[in-house]
């Protein structure tokens, strides 16, 4: 059962390794703003910013163009750059690609790794807190969406999302409604019903 939970709460009456929590006497705090799972153990953050991990995939649109590097914008505190030399198109400013995070450096620089250039679509930026809700639970949800519209979408765990292809409207509209309802139950069940209901026919 999922609840939700503020800095504080009690989560459960033994230490759990968890991410955001707080051990104190052997039981498990909530140390944020998020959404529990009592069965799964799963704390999701419902606020915060993002916080880089090598690996994650990102969205990011060039703001600076270099000799030697691309410095990219990532919607975030942190600022991410590309070496040009391992980039295989050529980019200019407001060029949208789509990248990995290699490290986050000791000047609390972004450098990215395996990017890619999206080319046309839609951008939207959400909270990146609300990412994981909008991705679901073993990729459920984002597939649904992508399955309703008939669009390519990739999300980007920076909180950029590109849409491109199908009906960009109803998925941009699927995926506010995810980042609006996001801390309530049985969200996944409306989504389904909202684009069943809009789905346009080919």
């Amino acid at each position: 059962m999922n609840r939700i939970v503020v800095p504080g709460d009690l989560l459960a009456d033994a230490p759990i390794s968890i991410e955001n929590t707080l051990i104190y006497d052997n039981k498990t705090y909530s140390a944020i703003l998020g959404m529990y799972d009592d069965e799964k153990k799963t704390l999701i953050p419902l606020e915060g910013t993002w916080n880089p991990r090598r690996g994650e995939t990102v969205i990011g649109i060039i703001d600076e163009a270099r000799l030697s590097s691309y410095s990219v914008d990532l919607n975030s505190p942190f600022k991410g750059m590309l070496i040009a030399r391992f980039v295989s198109s050529r980019l200019q400013i407001g060029s949208v690609v789509e990248a990995k995070v290699k490290e986050l450096d000791e000047t609390k620089t972004v450098m990215l790794m395996y990017a890619k250039k999206l080319y046309g679509g839609k951008i939207i930026d959400i909270p990146p807190a609300k990412v994981p809700r909008v991705i679901g639970r073993g990729n459920t949800m984002i597939q649904q969406i992508t399955e309703g519209t008939n669009s390519s979408i990739i999300v980007g765990m920076n909180g950029r999302i590109w849409i491109k292809g199908g009906d960009v409207a109803l998925a941009t509209e699927a995926i506010l409604r995810i980042v609006e309802e996001a801390h309530t139950e049985g969200l996944t069940e409306r989504i389904a019903e909202m684009l069943k209901q809009n789905k346009k026919v080919v």
